[in-house]
């Protein structure tokens, strides 16, 4: 789906398809020399990752693995519990292997925070963060993140893996959502 499929509930569109491809190589080439001849796990987070991890695979030049979690901090609302829960763990052992968890975007930093104290205390090689959008400024909790596509204001995006009430995730671009669709 592309952007003028909803048009209407978009106030803009930040990043293009193209853009996003372009930023995901360019990452790609950056992981690619840090883990030159280190074997790679990449962790993607349910949902919102999928979009991202699949296209950070593909550009990647060089073997990895995949798994996936499935992480919740969120209650019934829109407002975070504070407790994160695992939804879905790894089916994979990290003990002594690098790993890479692959996420679509960092809002609060909470969960992140807490997912990679939870893999680190597995016993990895190593565990750091890599995400295709950043909001510094709805930052609660620092998060050290080794690639960054791109730092955002904090606004409500949709698209590529971002959703609104499990909407607009299949959109190609990533774009800001109107206030009248969630308000």
């Amino acid at each position: 789906m592309d952007a003028s499929s909803v048009q209407g509930d978009l106030v803009d569109v930040m990043f293009t398809e193209a853009q996003i491809q372009a930023k995901l190589a360019e990452m790609a080439r950056q992981i690619e020399r840090d883990y030159e001849g280190e074997e790679l796990l990449l962790v993607g987070v349910l949902r919102g990752a999928v979009m991202v991890m699949a296209d950070l695979a593909r550009a990647l030049d060089r073997h990895v693995e995949i798994d996936w979690m499935a992480v919740s901090s969120y209650g019934s609302g829109t407002k975070s519990s504070g407790v994160v829960r695992i939804l879905k763990d790894l089916d994979t052992d990290i003990s002594g292997r690098h790993v890479l968890i692959v996420d679509e975007i960092i809002d609060t930093g909470l969960t992140l925070s807490w997912l990679t104290s939870n893999l680190a205390s597995r016993d990895p090689a190593s565990v750091e963060i890599g995400t295709l959008l950043r909001k510094p400024e709805a930052a609660k909790m620092d998060v050290d993140v080794k690639y960054v596509g791109w730092d955002i204001p904090n606004e409500f995006v949709v698209g590529y893996g971002l959703d609104y009430d499990e909407r607009y995730r299949n959109l190609r671009d990533i774009g800001t959502l109107a206030p009248h669709v969630y308000g």
